[in-house]
């Protein structure tokens, strides 16, 4: 028993001792040439942007295929040789699976690095992010699919296990399909969204009575950032079944109301002329809309609407506040007696008794 372990264990000794150095001075070399790469190319480069992002995983792809390699040249009677090939084939697969799914996020880091945020142009460079981000997820998402798929066809049960998995391809179709169901819609959904675009990245969006901002796209979900840093999590299918504002589509310019309520004897001329003032002093009008109208009335108080613009939505509620405190103190201070009030009518007790029929 000893003299055939001892016999394994010499027989496995130069294998080993070449599988080792050989694996080791492929990844010397490959860090070596990745150094060489360094120097003679620019940071930003598109090249360099894919290297740095898979130079890892690159680098153990190099030294598994070595190894797999000196292992095939190995004499086919060393024990337990077959075992050892299957382990670094695995190995192999999972690290090609690692690399290809960092040059395929490396893909979309490149793309939007070329269509920066640019002043006139930030709609396109916000389409081509959201549907990158859109198309890189899913793509990873197949990748690693294909890699788990690649590695347990390595085993010898799952291969004889295809056979029968083929048979009941049917029924297990339509079982795996309603159980993947919210997902496979919510995947679905992204890619309409990446390719319709009913909203991109850093759009404001009013969604469910909240006011927020688009911050990240998954490939099942988006992050919404609440004006108050809250974070909503919706569903990707929920934006395509359900209706949703969206403040900056085509562009970010938005109009604000204020509504004020006073006295039938207040005259409207100082109100406008007030209200054009705080406009022109205030930073957050862009200068285009200013509007004054009458827009209701009832038994006591007629409402005036204040319509203004404003580059973006938060610059339109910052201005919205501020004429609305401006138009109150010109009101508390100029005419506080046409402010809202209840109006009373004095009825005499006795004529008012006198007057009223008879009990029956």
């Amino acid at each position: 028993m000893l003299e055939s372990v001892d016999a394994g264990l010499g027989g496995w000794l130069y294998p080993a001792i070449s599988a080792l150095v050989s694996a080791l001075l492929a990844y010397g070399g490959f860090r070596l040439a990745l150094g060489l790469v360094h120097r003679l190319t620019r940071r930003k480069a598109v090249p360099r942007l894919f290297l740095d992002a898979s130079a890892r995983a690159v680098g153990w792809v190099v030294s598994l295929l070595v190894l797999n390699g000196v292992l095939e040249a190995s004499p086919q009677d060393l024990p337990y040789l077959s075992e050892f090939q299957h382990i670094a084939t695995l190995l192999l697969i999972f690290s090609v699976t690692w690399a290809l799914v960092r040059c395929t996020s490396a893909i979309g880091e490149v793309i939007v690095t070329l269509n920066p945020v640019l002043e006139g142009e930030w709609k396109r460079a916000r389409k081509v992010e959201t549907q990158t981000r859109f198309l890189v997820r899913g793509l990873n998402i197949l990748i690693v699919i294909v890699g788990l798929g690649a590695a347990l066809m390595t085993f010898d049960s799952v291969r004889h296990v295809g056979g029968s998995l083929l048979a009941s391809a049917g029924v297990g179709g339509i079982i795996l399909g309603f159980a993947a169901r919210p997902v496979l819609g919510n995947l679905l959904a992204g890619m309409q969204i990446a390719l319709t675009q009913p909203f991109r990245i850093d759009d404001v969006l009013y969604v469910q009575n909240e006011w927020c901002w688009v911050e990240e796209v998954t490939a099942t979900y988006v992050v919404l950032r609440v004006w108050d840093l809250r974070r909503l999590i919706v569903p990707l299918q929920w934006f395509i079944e359900n209706p949703f504002q969206n403040w900056s589509r085509n562009t970010a310019d938005l109009l604000g109301t204020v509504f004020i309520r006073v006295d039938y004897a207040m005259p409207i001329f100082p109100l406008r002329e007030e209200f054009a003032r705080l406009l022109r002093q205030s930073p957050q009008w862009d200068g285009k809309i200013e509007t004054v109208q009458v827009t209701d009335s009832d038994d006591q108080t007629i409402q005036v609407r204040f319509l203004m613009s404003a580059p973006d939505s938060s610059q339109a509620w910052d201005l919205r506040c501020a004429v609305r405190e401006g138009l109150i103190t010109f009101l508390q201070e100029h005419y506080p007696e046409f402010l809202p009030r209840i109006r009373a009518r004095m009825v005499d007790t006795e004529l008012s008794e006198m007057m009223s029929p008879p009990p029956r």
